[in-house]
């Protein structure tokens, strides 16, 4: 873990409202706490570099350091139980897809055990990959080693008649015993058995103990305890019976519930549970037929849930402080520094203006889901000595956040990366120290290729330092409030600009930005790659999100088939573009082509200067602008949109300048969407043809405007030169005109 670090329990707050901050140290030594507010957060000394304003505060002060821990791993949790002792036999048995088994590590499926004692009784997967019963000391395994992402019935059978404890497995296809079962069998000793006391709790994918370990990785659906020793026809028998299973004591059924952290037992004991870490739910089970691919359609055929040894969701520390944020607070970026001897952390949230009101004509949209779901995320190239060797000398010699996500897994890793067991993650959550949103924190070093190397919260300070310098007032929204508030919030603004990569959002954010673009609001989309993802939002975890990556998109990994609908709110997941929505519906351009952090310059068209749009490109003196910056030395580069009409994109969209100059060596490559065969794309065009940001503007109803870059490192060539340049000269003309009160923005005729 790292010396110091720290989480909030909340990204963004209002005047009046409450923020609390929790810290984990593991150094004997007091910490201290200061409060900035955040100008810049890119540490690049040829930029503003770190630019951060003192703030009184509360907050401020010196506090003890404390260690809190971090319990990784998934599991679910019966507190309810019954007396197993008293019961003539037990039999535990599960339906399994193991996906790590011979991991040299002991898994937990369905246990009321304490692995410290050795007290109690489990069903799990042992070290070798093979199905292990265990009561107390007493173990037993069939050693024959389970395949990884197969379906199989476990059981583990203890008959005190014939003092025997068992263990039996049988492979599974479309959810029916496959051939004969496997299993063994081990005479107890005479004398205590182990057996749990009816205070013990009982685990569903994890062994138990304090805390909880052996965590298993892979599905279990419909765990069940019976009250008497079964042979493995009496277990068929007993779970066709269901519910009405004679010695049933309880049976789970993971196909009820999908959108919360319950776990229902249909059995006499009604012993309900909790699903701790959020696992992943709405999984097809053993009987999945893949007839239908919404589980709301088919719920008996996706009744597993996908357990890992590396979920998180909360580390759930202890506060240590909180602030309640003074009524006439500025609106903006902000974070709390700590600091202890030489190791430091800094904590980055937003302060809001009071609700229902603004205290600027300007709207600046904080993309804190897509913050959330790239938060620590363990970059492949962190792998290779040369790269670290690189990024840790940039990092000290520009005072740039030190720590690198990669090497830090504890803190859970994010939707771009894989579990232990090789499976996508598709849940991200701000409860935790989140080291990619970070002041300073870099993403790809190499200033010569890539300049500052920023990307997400500190590349968006590029914009907010822009503002700074050119003397704007703005207000600070979030994701989070556009979710939960709607239009109404964005109403009052008469401009809403966003960041560089507004890449995740819920279909009530989208229902709100277009609501506000065609009641006549003027919207200023700086980014690339935006408005790409479709995620869901938890009913009882407000800060989990989940990410579904089904079915096409530039992406990190590909979801199971059949898993392509949220749990959380049963709707369809993937690509906007595939939910009927892609991104130019909304800003006149969508994700094209990607390539390498590097950028060029865009060259105007000829039609450009001569539109009914020409004003936005006045002061632009040459034929091409943006040939520089800090984020891949280039306005157009890494990401690029461009403009589609069959997409959505407005027949009277106006295309102002065009990126060019993307070479095939950086390499640049056209999303898959976009592609048929090798050969073939969707819009006819050579691929070549395909790769460009276009530089857009179009109006809408009610006197609206939308403006749009097409580029993800936009937003980094504002500082160049003191904040004079032709991309800052571009986005003043566009921000004065959108928002001069004068300015009429007719539709064009047909």
């Amino acid at each position: 873990m790292l010396p110091i670090a720290g989480y909030a329990d909340r990204l963004s707050v209002r005047p009046g409202e409450k923020i609390a901050f929790k810290v984990s140290s593991q150094l004997d030594a007091p910490y201290e706490a200061r409060l900035v507010r955040v100008v810049s957060g890119d540490a690049n000394p040829k930029g503003p570099g770190l630019v951060e304003e003192p703030v009184a505060a509360s907050v401020a002060g010196t506090y003890p350091g404390r260690n809190q821990p971090v319990h990784l791993g998934s599991y679910g949790l019966i507190d309810k139980t019954t007396d197993l002792a008293t019961r003539p036999g037990l039999t535990f048995v599960a339906t399994v897809w193991p996906t790590l088994p011979g991991a040299r590590k002991r898994q937990g499926v369905l246990s009321a055990y304490d692995p410290n004692t050795r007290i109690g009784f489990a069903l799990a997967v042992g070290e070798d990959g093979s199905a292990e019963a265990l009561l107390g000391t007493t173990r037993v395994k069939t050693r024959q080693p389970l395949e990884s992402r197969h379906w199989y019935r476990i059981a583990a059978t203890y008959d005190p008649a014939a003092g025997t404890l068992s263990i039996s497995q049988a492979r599974l296809v479309r959810g029916k015993v496959q051939g004969s079962w496997t299993s063994a069998e081990t005479k107890l000793e005479a004398g205590p058995t182990g057996l749990p006391p009816a205070t013990m709790p009982w685990l569903i994918g994890a062994l138990g103990g304090h805390p909880v370990r052996g965590h298993f990785n892979g599905k279990i659906e419909a765990p069940a305890i019976f009250g008497d020793a079964l042979d493995t026809g009496a277990i068929e028998t007993a779970l066709a019976a269901g519910a009405t299973a004679p010695a049933l004591v309880a049976r789970w059924d993971f196909a009820r519930d999908f959108d919360t952290l319950q776990i229902a037992d249909i059995g006499p004991s009604a012993a309900h549970g909790v699903l701790v870490n959020l696992p992943a739910r709405a999984m097809t089970g053993a009987n999945w037929s893949g007839r239908e691919m919404c589980f709301r359609h088919a719920p008996a055929e996706y009744g597993a849930i996908h357990f890992h040894d590396d979920d998180l969701y909360d580390c759930g520390w202890s506060t240590d402080f909180t602030w309640e944020v003074p009524a006439g607070t500025r609106s903006g970026v902000y974070a709390v520094r700590l600091k202890s001897g030489d190791d430091e952390d800094n904590i980055p949230f937003f302060v809001l203006p009071p609700k229902g009101k603004r205290t600027a004509d300007v709207c600046v949209l904080m993309s804190t889901f897509t913050y959330t779901v790239y938060h620590n995320h363990a970059r492949p190239e962190a792998r290779t000595g040369w790269w670290r060797e690189m990024w840790n000398k940039q990092a000290a010699d520009w005072g740039a956040y030190k720590a690198n996500a990669y090497d830090h897994p504890e803190y859970g890793w994010s939707t771009y990366n894989y579990h232990t067991d090789g499976s996508g993650i598709c849940h991200a959550s701000w409860l935790r120290p989140m080291l990619t949103m970070r002041s300073g924190y870099i993403t790809y070093p190499d200033e010569k290729i890539r300049g500052s190397g920023l990307r997400h919260f500190p590349a968006d300070t590029h914009l907010i330092s822009w503002l700074e310098a050119k003397g704007y007032s703005y207000d600070v929204i979030t994701d989070k409030e556009l979710d939960e508030e709607g239009a109404e919030l964005l109403k009052p603004y008469r401009v809403v600009v966003t960041g560089s990569h507004p890449e995740y959002h819920t279909p009530a954010m989208l229902d709100a930005l277009e609501t506000y673009r065609d009641g006549g609001g003027r919207f200023m989309y700086l980014g690339g790659n935006g408005f790409y993802w479709k995620v869901a939002r938890h009913t009882s975890l407000p800060a989990a999100i989940e990410i579904r990556r089904g079915e096409g998109g530039i992406r990190a990994w590909a979801a199971e088939a059949g898993e392509y609908y949220n749990a959380f709110d049963g709707q369809y997941g993937g690509l906007w573009r595939r939910n009927g929505r892609p991104p130019q519906n909304l800003c006149g351009v969508g994700f094209t082509a990607q390539g390498n952090f590097v950028g060029n310059h865009y060259r105007v068209l000829p039609e450009g200067r001569a539109s009914r749009a020409g004003w936005i490109l006045e002061g632009i003196s040459g034929d091409t602008f943006g040939g520089h910056g800090l984020s891949g030395h280039g306005a157009a580069g890494f990401e690029l949109d461009r403009t589609d009409v069959r997409l959505g994109t407005p027949a009277h969209a106006l295309v102002l300048a065009r990126s060019e100059g993307h070479e095939p060596e950086a390499p640049w490559v056209l999303v898959p969407e976009e592609q048929l065969t090798h050969l073939t794309t969707i819009p006819g065009l050579k691929p070549a043809e395909l790769i460009h940001a276009d530089l857009t503007f179009f109006e809408t109803p009610n006197d609206g405007a939308v403006f749009s870059t097409g580029s993800i490192t936009f937003c980094g060539s504002l500082p160049t030169n003191g904040f004079d340049n032709d991309c800052s000269r571009l986005l003043k003309n566009v921000l004065d005109r959108f928002l001069d009160p004068a300015a009429k923005f007719p539709m064009p005729k047909a």
